[in-house]
């Protein structure tokens, strides 16, 4: 993949984390919706982290590693999006635009990691 798409991919990560930390710090604090909160912290702010780790492997076995937890931690913000979606914490139409590009980038890193594991030597 280009640099163009590595540094949208990058952005887009990172916007997603800090939206996400930023629509669910203003609720109010509760033990149940503090444990989800952490996890949802947790996995996607991975998800950036090990995106922009993508960009900075070292080879293309490092490389297809950090895309492989990259796609695992997305689809798990995607999986901590639908608890908080079905406890009601947060209004659908707030959590739609989160879910949607949450989503997108399920689909497009796991196109991607395809991609890899078809160009690995065997």
């Amino acid at each position: 993949m280009g640099t163009y798409f590595n540094q949208v991919f990058r952005d887009r990560t990172k916007k997603l984390c800090v939206l996400i930390i930023r629509t669910l710090s203003i609720l109010p604090y509760s033990e149940d919706l503090s444990v989800i909160r952490k996890q949802i912290y947790r996995s996607s702010t991975s998800v950036a982290a090990n995106y922009r780790a993508v960009g900075r492997a070292r080879s293309e076995k490092e490389k297809f590693s950090k895309l492989c937890i990259v796609v695992e931690e997305a689809d798990e913000t995607q999986f901590w999006l639908e608890i908080i979606e079905e406890l009601n914490y947060l209004k659908p139409e707030i959590l739609n635009n989160l879910k949607i590009e949450c989503e997108e980038i399920v689909k497009v890193m796991t196109a991607y990691k395809k991609k890899l594991s078809e160009n690995k030597p065997q």
